[in-house]
């Protein structure tokens, strides 16, 4: 697609949610809706160009955030056989993981942005139905893996969310220096 894309909000607050999981729900809906609201009317090349010394662009966040989103989603219910092994990962596989940092030939911001959105959908249902916030999993093998840690679905949740955040700021100073809009201000 050529043309602009104009950002669809799906729906991701779950109304049957209370308390702590609505409080979840909602923090997380914010910051992805910072996030997707920095592609508004933009076009596939546009998502897929560098403006900054960075090799970020908008649609490779998009689709980063939604590939550690799902990832971390599984982690949650499956442990971490859902995740790589970290250390054991080779230069084609590091290779193969930058990919999700920028848009590939033949993605669209549309098919980023949709794939963002079942996955948020995705989320927000094991939010509002896991049995239990505080189950945990030992953490995936990582150099950045306090060896021995485990974390629970809750502390899965807010690093979704904190990711989530801080990439919707990087996105915000992308969009600014490729056309001079905002998300604020």
């Amino acid at each position: 697609m050529s043309g602009t894309t104009t950002v669809n909000e799906p729906a991701t607050h779950n109304p049957a949610s209370t308390g702590e999981r609505a409080d979840l729900l909602e923090s997380l809906a914010k910051h992805r809706h910072f996030l997707r609201f920095t592609t508004r009317e933009l076009t596939d090349e546009q998502a897929g160009r560098r403006t900054t010394a960075s090799q970020l662009c908008l649609g490779g966040l998009i689709k980063h955030v939604t590939a550690v989103e799902r990832a971390w989603g599984q982690f949650i219910l499956d442990g971490p056989s859902a995740m790589p092994d970290f250390t054991a990962m080779t230069e084609a596989d590091w290779a193969r993981r930058a990919d999700e940092f920028r848009m590939l030939p033949g993605e669209t911001l549309d098919g980023v942005l949709l794939d963002y959105a079942d996955v948020a959908r995705r989320t927000d249902e094991l939010v509002a139905t896991l049995p239990d916030l505080n189950a945990t999993q030992p953490l995936p093998k990582a150099p950045w893996s306090e060896p021995g840690a485990r974390w629970s679905a809750r502390r899965v949740l807010v690093h979704i969310i904190a990711e989530t955040a801080q990439h919707a700021g990087h996105a915000d100073i992308i969009r600014e220096s490729l056309d001079g809009a905002k998300t604020m201000g």
